[in-house]
């Protein structure tokens, strides 16, 4: 089992489960975290620390498109060992259906 980053963290990136990693197996995107499947060491502390309750255990069902963007991002975008700070409009964005679609493939800054 590992833990994997879903869709209401798309525009929110609250970061907070980066502070507790005890791995470092988060990476940033523009507007989305995930987790490298292959790092996670299944702990668990990430989940409850998502104020957006974006990350959920692979055993979960319907994560398979899930599962794979966590693993082809983190591939490509910055691990990131630190909180930064969540996107400006997070609040505006946290709980909303749909934000697939407005998943940016661009890399964070990482830190």
């Amino acid at each position: 089992m590992t833990y994997v980053v879903v869709e209401n963290c798309i525009k929110c990136k609250y970061q907070d489960c980066v502070e507790v990693c005890p791995v470092d197996c988060f990476y940033e995107g523009e507007n989305f975290l995930v987790i490298n499947p292959d790092e996670c060491i299944d702990c668990g502390v990430c989940e409850p620390e998502c104020p957006a309750e974006a990350i959920l255990p692979d055993t979960e069902p319907n994560l398979e498109k899930w599962i794979e963007l966590n693993t082809k991002y983190a591939e490509l975008w910055p691990n990131i060992t630190r909180k930064g700070d969540a996107l400006a409009d997070a609040k505006d964005w946290d709980g909303k259906p749909g934000k697939l679609a407005m998943l940016s493939e661009k890399p964070g800054e990482g830190n």
